[in-house]
């Protein structure tokens, strides 16, 4: 199975990119980011002020009541990504042949729990392509 950044979003700003965009991403285990937004993150991190003024308040302090629910379904994307790439990880797992026990005893639940959690969602894409 390759996992690769086909179809996935900016974790920080929601920017699809990837393969066949003008947008590349970087990053792993899930979260991706954007050229942007490590650009705009570089800056900051190379001005005492900027770092200052970001560290002073959180992000939703600055934001209008508009912004704060315009960001809402950003979040969602991005936690929605990270699901699909644990989705993607499981399935590489076992293809190594790594156990349900094994994978269930890293998550802290039954070898039965991660199966319930991961294996039906295996079966019912597969299903439906």
């Amino acid at each position: 199975m390759a996992i690769t950044r086909e179809g996935r979003i900016c974790s920080f700003c929601s920017t699809p990119g990837g393969p066949g965009t003008d947008v590349p991403l970087i990053g792993g285990l899930g979260a991706q980011v954007c050229r942007s937004c490590v650009d705009t993150f570089h800056e900051i991190l190379h001005d005492e002020a900027r770092v200052a003024s970001v560290r002073a308040t959180m992000p939703w302090e600055r934001m209008s009541d508009a912004e704060v629910l315009a960001t809402l379904p950003q979040i969602l994307a991005s936690a929605e990504q990270n699901v699909f790439f644990a989705q993607e990880w499981v399935e590489m797992m076992r293809e190594r042949g790594i156990t349900w026990a094994e994978i269930g005893r890293v998550l802290g639940v039954t070898r039965q729990a991660a199966w319930e959690r991961f294996a039906k969602k295996s079966a019912s894409k597969s299903a439906t392509a």
